[in-house]
């Protein structure tokens, strides 16, 4: 399949309308999860289950060459609690599990969208516990800053980790990957511009396939919360 180079696009913020829709919406998201048999799903299944939020707009991509403004005020309230409440709900299935598993929130800041309720079971319990890097420097998530939540996030513990994109040296492709060579050149172009701005940069000591190295720019903080 051919491609096209990735171009930096100028993009309008859509405004978002039908707040009360959204909140049905919600809702609805919150009800299907909590009603989960998480069991059979996590154990019987595919060893881990998310809940993402799983709500338009912030459940596509936008088709309109316009960015999605995060959730704010009220309608972030209504999905936080609906993560929180779905956090509750699993871990009462698990514990009858009897076996070791992994339960979190992840919550994402800025891209509060991206966050969601994940859990997992047996050799995916430390897969998850491994899948994102922990600076050195430590921070402590601010709860006050989600208003009437805050009592139910203290009851939680929280870990600080970095929210980063991933790339690799293979991410370009080859010339005969594109339409023309001109694309091609114009995605490497791009791509070099893109390693000139802060990232780390891990180097595997045998390739996997082509990739040799990956990179990952850090977009913002990642708080993992559990019991």
């Amino acid at each position: 399949m051919q491609t096209s180079a990735i171009k930096f696009t100028p993009m309008r913020t859509k405004k978002i309308r039908g707040h009360f829709r959204r909140f049905k919406n919600i809702e609805k998201w919150r009800i299907e999860h909590i009603s989960l048999d998480i069991s059979d799903y996590v154990v019987n299944q595919y060893d881990c289950y998310y809940a993402k939020i799983r709500i338009h707009p912030w459940s596509g991509l936008s088709l309109t060459n316009s960015s999605i403004p995060e959730p704010k005020r009220k309608t972030k309230q209504k999905i936080l609690a609906g993560l929180l409440d779905i956090y509750d709900a699993w871990k009462i299935q698990l514990d009858e599990i009897g076996q070791p598993y992994y339960l979190k929130i992840w919550l994402f800041e800025p891209r509060f969208s991206q966050s969601q309720v994940v859990c997992a079971v047996e050799n995916r319990i430390a897969y998850y516990e491994n899948n994102f890097f922990k600076p050195d420097s430590d921070k402590t998530l601010k709860k006050s800053d989600y208003g009437s939540l805050q009592s139910r996030l203290r009851t939680l513990k929280w870990e600080y980790y970095f929210d980063e994109d991933y790339y690799d040296n293979s991410d370009i492709g080859k010339p005969e990957d594109y339409a023309t060579i001109q694309d091609f050149e114009l995605a490497k172009i791009w791509f070099a511009k893109l390693l000139q701005r802060p990232h780390r940069t891990d180097t595997f000591t045998e390739p996997i396939c082509d990739i040799i190295e990956s990179y990952m720019f850090k977009r913002g903080s990642l708080w993992i919360g559990g019991l």
